[in-house]
């Protein structure tokens, strides 16, 4: 019952100014967001490609309040972009991408968020990778849909994410596998109301795995975005039961999540993909990775006692 609280905290700025002036936060926070800036973040793509990890990348930030901020946004991916062309990495590194930082809220924000988002898409194209469109909660849902489908048809290898609590995604799903996308399947973690999305968490992870199941038959290509072991487990047996090859799907997990269960995977020859964030903003982020998962909130209040 906690996530509910703590995604209400990540939107109050008493509780941003309380968190953030924490002496221990920094420290905690590294463990999910490994830097701020681009020079951080290439030494980490470095690490994890030479460890055999594919990775998808975040510039976080949500609070778009006007036009420039969404320009400077794109900007920011297409520094990343420029900066991750030497590597020569193709689709082991990947983009994800909010569309709220594209403008997606503003006036005339769908059209403004596909302006913005297409020259990233294009920029990530001829270095031979791709971007995935984030979900983020469920109003927003139908221009995300949309903007991939359009960009779709000049880049046929951009993502979207899907969220398994929602009522609407079985049936997004079995489009989306229907028209070979490559999706990503999420549990979810925003705070939705229970007249669109499931609230017991036994639901959502029975949702989960008949929204899997429905990829893996499909033709696209899934990407199980889980820390769960037993998803996990399922995944791959889902995967055998389709006749799928090792690499006509992936694992995706969090920066700073299990990596010793990244190794694993990457080392029984699975693509394994981490999520790795960096930014200033971090802090929605931050707070809604708490909320996700019960463990990661006693790793930040055993830290605050022990440390601050």
């Amino acid at each position: 019952m906690l996530g509910p609280v703590i995604l209400a905290a990540s939107r109050s700025d008493r509780m941003r100014r309380l968190i953030s002036a924490a002496p221990v936060t920094k420290q905690v926070v590294d463990r999910f967001i490994p830097g701020e800036g681009v020079d951080d973040i290439v030494p980490v793509v470095r690490d994890l490609a030479d460890r055999g990890l594919e990775l998808t990348m975040d510039v976080v930030g949500e609070d778009i309040t006007n036009p420039a901020q969404a320009a400077a946004a794109r900007d920011a991916y297409l520094e990343l972009i420029d900066r991750l062309k030497p590597l020569e990495l193709g689709t082991r590194a990947e983009m994800s991408v909010k569309l709220s930082m594209f403008g997606q809220a503003l006036e005339d924000g769908h059209e403004l968020a596909l302006k913005n988002v297409r020259p990233v898409v294009e920029a990530a194209a001829e270095i031979g990778t791709t971007v995935t469109l984030d979900a983020e909660d469920h109003t927003t849902l139908d221009s995300m849909f949309a903007i991939h489908e359009e960009l779709r048809k000049d880049f046929p290898q951009t993502g979207c994410v899907i969220q398994a609590y929602l009522f609407r995604t079985e049936a997004d799903a079995r489009r989306l596998a229907a028209n070979g996308s490559r999706v990503r399947l999420v549990k979810g973690a925003y705070k939705e109301p229970a007249s669109v999305a499931y609230q017991d968490r036994h639901e959502i992870d029975r949702a989960y795995v008949r929204i899997l199941g429905t990829l893996m038959e499909g033709t696209g290509y899934p990407m199980i975005g889980s820390h769960d072991p037993r998803l996990i487990a399922i995944g791959q047996e889902l995967a055998h039961r389709a006749g799928r090859k090792l690499d006509e799907y992936e694992f995706q997990m969090l920066y700073g999540i299990r990596g010793d269960e990244q190794s694993r995977l990457a080392a029984e020859g699975h693509r394994m993909r981490v999520y790795t964030a960096y930014g200033t903003d971090w802090y929605g982020y931050f707070m809604r990775r708490l909320a996700e998962k019960p463990a990661n909130l006693r790793f930040f209040a055993r830290s605050m006692l022990t440390k601050g």
